[in-house]
């Protein structure tokens, strides 16, 4: 029997190798549904397209409408301050108390009533569906989808409730006494405790039996394009108490109000906004949603149900995403990858995988390495061996058929990032890596040596001219790698230890196809670095 055979029987015994006692692996490993592709690729993009006469139209219009009604919104911003610089005074940034008595009542009927009318200016024609429930029945308000700083009108038509929203905010000049006036959770980026803090003070609030104003909360935590719904942000759904989900629509024929992380400007679309004859939005409020037991024990879980009941009702889909994936989408930017290289449906991929931001991140620079050479920012097979230093071989093209999960003939950073966690770091573990070690250790020394590397690796891959030099050099610090070298680079590359596995399995596919008393493995000595024995075992593999 080869050295390769008495490996991969040896192989067939090591947990975590992927090959049980049959050591039949299929082809394909089966791709488990939570993992698929999200319905929505990109909700982070917005592309509205304006025709020519469109463009005569806004223009014409603009010459008169744009000035008036930033001329009406700048005098109602003033005639608004006042009531709010009231409703204000002598109270701190951050509140302790709420602001009762006859300030509160004057002072929110003349912002509610100012609120309407800004809207109204800026040619906004709402209706509103549904009936508002009062503080007792729902003290939080959770509205979606949120895809403009336009959504505001939902804070003025629930009555002024208040919102959570970055102290920064509070601090600029006259929107800031605006924004104090509907007494806000106000979120330091600056405080390490700020989640907590704004996490107690929502349960203090949404817990009060109505003393407090009700809390609106826009649980995607970021603008998308109102094709999804993304992940719900669990904040208002902690203290465990009843909400009422708000729907916001915009149908209008043309989109000028749609405020993404790729499209419009916020000058631009005010532009446009401020051009359009009128503007229609829809604002539904949704019967109240009462936690069970188990909700309130689980505020995702609570907050899951709320979504999809709201995405059954505005017909869109749910999708993973999360303002995570927005600043990956930045950080591929950075990288000359296309922006929605870096989507991933972050909150699946770090639950499942049990990944953080800091290490999908570390992957997205490690896959620009790869991808930054390539057209539209997705990895070929060219350039998947080019980068791992190999030729396009059967057992190299198994490996890449692994991670291109959608079969396209590339791999995008979701799938690169599955593929690591799913298929490459289960297979790269200890004793893969002392079996490995010990295949390419031909003369047992503890050494490898560049000509025991090469022979390895072109009988390995079916390539007998393979110049395997640069890989080499890249492992070995002198003329031969030892183990700590060859280990090192294993746990850096875990690409390495799938395409070695997957060759093991289809050398123990050829060693259980012979007859039974061929298939005795025969002893092999041990060495410095192989333990002495393996005991029998058989792992399940992990289907990804």
């Amino acid at each position: 029997m080869s050295r390769c055979a008495e490996a991969a029987a040896v192989a067939a015994t090591v947990p975590g190798s992927g090959v049980g006692e049959a050591g039949l692996r299929p082809s394909m490993v089966p791709r488990q549904a939570s993992f698929f592709p999200p319905p929505v690729p990109n909700p982070f993009v917005q592309h509205t397209q304006i025709g020519a006469a469109r463009r005569v139209q806004i223009f014409l219009l603009g010459i008169i409408l744009l000035p008036i009604r930033a001329l009406l919104v700048g005098l109602i911003i003033l005639l608004a301050w006042p009531f709010a610089a009231i409703s204000t005074v002598c109270c701190p940034e951050k509140l302790t108390h709420p602001i009762t008595g006859w300030r509160r009542k004057i002072t929110q009927t003349a912002l509610k009533f100012l609120g309407h009318a800004m809207f109204f200016s800026m040619g906004f024609i709402v209706a509103v569906k549904g009936k508002i429930a009062s503080a007792l029945e729902a003290p939080v308000f959770v509205v979606a989808p949120h895809s403009t700083f336009f959504d505001g009108i939902a804070c003025v038509v629930a009555g002024l409730p208040s919102l959570v929203s970055r102290s920064e905010n509070a601090q600029v000049p006259l929107i800031g006494r605006l924004l104090r006036a509907v007494q806000p959770v106000l979120v330091s980026r600056v405080d390490p405790d700020s989640r907590k803090n704004t996490i107690n003070e929502i349960i203090k609030r949404a817990t009060s039996e109505g003393k407090w104003p009700q809390i609106l909360v826009f649980p995607e935590g970021t603008c998308t394009n109102r094709s999804c719904l993304i992940t719900f942000k669990p904040g208002a759904f902690i203290p465990g108490v009843p909400v009422q989900p708000v729907l916001l629509r915009y149908p209008n024929k043309l989109d000028t109000v749609t405020w993404t992380w790729q499209g419009y400007t916020f000058i631009q679309l005010c532009v446009l906004t401020f051009c359009q004859p009128f503007t229609k939005v829809e604002v539904e409020f949704m019967p109240v949603q009462v936690p069970s037991d188990e909700e309130k024990n689980d505020p995702v879980l609570f907050a899951n149900r709320v979504r999809n009941l709201m995405a059954e009702a505005l017909g869109i889909p749910v999708t993973d995403h999360t303002y995570e994936d927005c600043r990956l989408m930045i950080s591929a930017g950075q990288l000359t990858l296309p922006m929605e290289a870096g989507l991933v449906e972050f909150t699946k991929i770090s639950r499942k995988l049990k990944l953080d931001w800091d290490g999908v991140r570390k992957h997205l620079d490690e896959y620009a390495s790869i991808a930054s050479s390539s057209k539209g920012g997705r990895i070929g097979i060219e350039e998947f061996a080019e980068y791992l230093k190999l030729p396009v071989s059967d057992v190299l093209r198994q490996l890449f058929a692994l991670f291109d999960r959608n079969h396209d003939g590339s791999i995008d950073f979701r799938e690169y990032v599955i593929g690591l966690a799913v298929l490459c770091n289960p297979a790269n573990t200890e004793e893969i890596i002392q079996v490995a070690f010990k295949l390419f250790d031909v003369d047992e020394d503890g050494y490898i040596t560049e000509e025991e590397f090469s022979s390895i690796l072109q009988a390995s891959l079916g390539v007998p001219d393979l110049d395997v030099s640069g890989l080499f050099k890249e492992i070995a610090q002198g003329d031969s790698i030892s183990y700590e070298e060859f280990q090192r680079f294993a746990l850096k590359h875990p690409e390495y230890a799938k395409i070695f596995t997957t060759y093991l399995d289809l050398q123990t596919c050829h060693v259980f196809s012979l007859p039974t008393e061929v298939q005795t493995t025969p002893s092999i000595a041990s060495n410095k670095v192989s333990p002495e024995k393996h005991e029998e075992s058989t792992s399940a593999k992990k289907d990804d």
